[in-house]
């Protein structure tokens, strides 16, 4: 089965927990064996437990990737959008992506999914059984509808040929008020939900149809380019011979803390306490601070280096135009070796606390607006600096000058404090080189 994983958008009505670079399916709510685990790593795990030899495709924004690879691992392909230009680009670069970097034929089947629903095994069996309804290629497209479990004004609607698992769509409806949806649903409507799969050869057409490339570095070098466009404008709306498969098993968009909320399997995640009188409060807390609720109902409490939210369940649903107004820089990141969070900001200075992961090391860059010095705390590795070699342990710490190459190396895992210095301090600031011999 192949499989393309939409990863986009920043989730900022997931706010503080979610930002520019760590969206919403990256924030690890839900339990598992080891801990708690994100959306992504829920999707990833499930597809592999229904099919092992799953050839699976993230189109991301290059942002995205250091995350994606720390949290699933370096296993995993990833069509990077050099930036975002809406659903029918991103799909269709990742379908030239793996025709000509993957080597999938043009008869083979692919499914695309978003990576970011609440779902259950059965959802990842019903994306094979939709795989092999386009291997049947009885349609060019063959999407899967959710069946609605109330008049939702928040999706659009599929409208079916029959109440049958299988049908011809009739039509497609954008989303309607809650009246107009019951109306579908009385017609046997179902919810859009984004879901779809065809034999590659079909999207590949379609997208030397409407976008002029040649191949995957010019279609890559042009993606700016490319009309900002959905797949289901594009594509499924016009399509004459398509599909739905209905499908009824557990799915939820978690796209607000309220139903977040629902879908979480305790009440507190980190350090917390509902004091009395609490009825319906969820606390997710990231910090390394105790957060203490007394009284509230139906009320969420989140916490990060970002910020802290305190809001009726109801009521942060509208939370966006309030966090757009936010200029901070982005607080905590996940990175392919680690992960970082800013713990004091000054007019010249940032103090970061680092974690890398065992076995791996920071890319061997450079800085000409800053210099740092680093402080190790836990674990043992290796740093160089300009071609330089040493060892480093606790209590051990290093200063790097501005223009100084440099990286560090994980033997265990290792926890460093580093302090930015400088009136300009920058994430771009960065000059990558070839790891040293």
């Amino acid at each position: 089965m192949n499989i393309i994983l939409l990863s986009g958008g920043s989730g900022k009505r997931l706010w503080p927990l979610s930002n520019d670079i760590r969206s919403k399916q990256f924030i690890k709510i839900f339990r598992s064996t080891d801990g708690y685990e994100s959306m992504l790593q829920r999707m990833y795990h499930g597809i592999r437990h229904v099919d092992p030899a799953a050839k699976l495709t993230i189109a991301t924004s290059g942002s995205q990737v250091s995350t994606i690879h720390n949290q699933i691992g370096e296993d995993v392909n990833t069509s990077v959008e050099p930036c975002r230009r809406d659903t029918f680009p991103a799909i269709a670069l990742a379908s030239v992506y793996l025709n000509e970097i993957c080597g999938v034929g043009l008869d083979e089947p692919v499914v695309v999914c978003p990576v970011d629903p609440y779902v259950d095994d059965e959802y990842f069996k019903a994306l094979s059984e939709l795989s092999d309804l386009a291997a049947k290629g009885d349609a060019n497209l063959t999407l899967m509808g959710i069946e609605p479990t109330y008049p939702s004004a928040k999706y659009g609607y599929i409208i079916p040929d029959s109440k049958d698992k299988i049908s011809a769509v009739t039509e497609f409806k954008e989303k309607p008020d809650e009246k107009t949806a019951a109306s579908y649903i009385e017609r046997g409507a179902l919810w859009n939900g984004g879901v779809f799969a065809y034999k590659l050869g079909y999207v590949l057409a379609k997208a030397h149809e409407l976008i002029d490339f040649t191949d995957y570095k010019d279609f890559f070098e042009k993606y700016d380019k490319a009309t900002k466009i959905s797949f289901d404008f594009a594509v499924a709306e016009k399509e004459k011979s398509i599909n739905v498969m209905r499908f009824s098993g557990t799915w939820k968009d978690l796209g607000t803390w309220n139903t977040l909320a629902e879908a979480m399997e305790e009440n507190i995640i980190g350090e917390g306490v509902l004091g009395g009188g609490c009825e319906n409060v969820h606390i997710i807390n990231e910090l390394d601070m105790p957060v203490l609720v007394m009284g509230l109902k139906d009320a969420v409490v989140s916490a990060s280096p970002e910020g802290i939210l305190v809001s009726d369940k109801h009521e942060s649903s509208y939370i966006k135009p309030y966090v757009d107004e936010f200029t901070n820089p982005v607080m905590f990141a996940e990175k392919s070796w680690g992960s970082y969070r800013v713990i004091d900001v000054e007019s010249d200075s940032m103090t970061l606390k680092v974690t890398l992961n065992p076995g791996h090391r920071m890319n061997y860059h450079s800085h000409l607006r800053r210099r740092e010095s680093w402080n190790i705390i836990e674990g043992s590795g290796r740093v160089i600096v300009d071609g330089t070699t040493k060892n480093v342990g606790p209590g051990d710490s290093l200063e790097i000058g501005i223009g100084q190459k440099h990286t560090i190396i994980a033997d265990t895992r290792i926890k460093l404090i580093e302090v930015q210095y400088g009136k300009d301090i920058d994430v771009k600031d960065k000059i990558k080189y070839d790891f040293p011999e």
